[in-house]
């Protein structure tokens, strides 16, 4: 699951949504240096992540790259799982008014700078970001960005411009998927009287 869905399934669970960013980027142990909600939310975050790996679906998705593409196929398949969310949007809000809403969210400036210590990413175009999951075009160029972060890009880019051929597979194993890890979602909420709001990030600034 690549953002659009963590986040998703981050306001499900009731957590702040800043988290479902920060689990890409706060590595290591959580030992209580972070208020508990956003440190709820980012372990929830990897929990996402270890489910969705090891999910049957999953495993059946990867087996249908080619030997030498598999070790890019989680990649590919994250970056996939959010076209397949974002073409099938669920709920009544609207996609552009829910990136809209959850980029001012991530966009919480106390939470990283406290998490990871530098600005968080500008609301404007984290909104952006997450609409341009609904193109092909969108998809093209999260994949470019993603290689570009890589020592060798070249294998990424190479199979990953095939992606269109795994996302009706995609689209069909996602409402299973999604119920499976919104089961997760359900049973990680917090408690209502330590629950933050999910819609702000203002629980876990510093003050």
């Amino acid at each position: 699951m690549n953002f659009l869905a963590h986040l998703w399934l981050t306001e499900r669970a009731g957590l702040p949504l800043v988290g479902a960013v920060l689990g890409d980027v706060v590595r290591g142990r959580l030992d209580g240096r972070l208020p508990p909600a956003l440190e709820a939310s980012i372990r929830f975050h990897r929990q996402i992540d270890v489910a969705t790996d090891g999910h049957p679906l999953s495993l059946a998705a990867r087996s249908r790259f080619p030997n030498g593409a598999r070790r890019w196929s989680g990649i590919v398949l994250d970056v996939l799982h959010d076209h397949a969310l974002a073409l099938d949007w669920p709920g009544e809000e609207s996609l552009p008014d829910f990136a809209e809403r959850a980029a001012r969210a991530v966009a919480d400036r106390g939470a990283w700078q406290l998490a990871a210590g530098r600005p968080p990413p500008d609301a404007a175009r984290f909104a952006d970001l997450l609409l341009s999951y609904r193109d092909e075009a969108g998809i093209d160029r999260a994949l470019a960005r993603i290689a570009s972060r890589l020592r060798d890009p070249a294998p990424l880019i190479a199979h990953g411009a095939g992606w269109r051929a795994h996302l009706p597979s995609v689209r069909q194993d996602r409402p299973a998927l999604l119920a499976a890890l919104t089961a997760l979602a359900d049973q990680a909420r917090l408690p209502v009287s330590a629950a933050p709001s999910a819609r702000s990030g203002e629980s876990h600034n510093p003050r």
